[in-house]
């Protein structure tokens, strides 16, 4: 228990919350598992259709994205401990890093998806539906979808800490009340980790 500013009890939980967050991460690895599963029986029925469709996809930019995020992910680890040791300014600062990378990494994403609409390479697309194999149609099915539920959850880590840099400056996160910003960072991890697998299996595919 502690007080807030008007000297109330407020009930505080940390391990509840990271169980909590634990728990969500698991349903968000079973969606992004029964994708990559998904993924696997199209690649393996079409091997060399997933090869030709990944050609147009830019590796430069996908090996770009993977190292931020890489140093994103050490950058919101290094908040925490920062918070912990009371260094309140190099705590936002790492914060704000990250957020600037997470918008980097969209940017990027945005233009990425751009060049391929001026393709005209989109779901449901009369230029994807009447020049490309149905295993390419595939392919790129899955590239929009599972990039694009990515990307949205890199939107929503954005979201958590930004609501984390606020509670942080308001003095109601702090190294003796974490768990907001651990939980931000867990989940944050997620987003990288599904990254990771993203990369190599659109981009890297032989």
């Amino acid at each position: 228990m502690e007080n807030n500013a008007n000297g109330e009890h407020v009930h505080y939980d940390a391990e509840a919350s990271k169980i909590g967050m634990w728990l969500f991460i698991f349903t968000e690895l079973l969606l992004f598992g029964g994708l990559f599963l998904i993924y696997s029986v199209y690649r393996f029925k079409n091997p060399e259709a997933f090869h030709l469709a990944a050609e147009e996809l830019n590796t430069s930019i996908g090996a770009l994205n993977t190292v931020l995020l890489l140093i994103s992910s050490m950058t919101i680890a290094m908040s925490t401990t920062t918070l912990l040791l009371k260094k309140k300014g190099a705590t936002l600062g790492l914060l704000a890093i990250t957020i600037i990378i997470g918008i980097v990494f969209l940017v990027n994403k945005y233009f990425e998806w751009g060049v391929k609409f001026d393709h005209g390479i989109w779901p449901g697309s009369e230029h994807l539906l009447n020049d490309f194999s149905q295993g390419e149609i595939l392919f790129f099915g899955l590239y929009f979808v599972m990039t694009g539920l990515h990307a949205l959850h890199i939107i929503i880590g954005l979201a958590i800490i930004v609501a984390a840099i606020i509670r942080i400056r308001k003095g109601t996160v702090h190294e003796n009340r974490a768990a907001l910003l651990e939980n931000a960072g867990l989940y944050w991890h997620l987003v990288d980790l599904i990254w990771i697998f993203l990369f190599p299996l659109f981009y890297l595919i032989t």
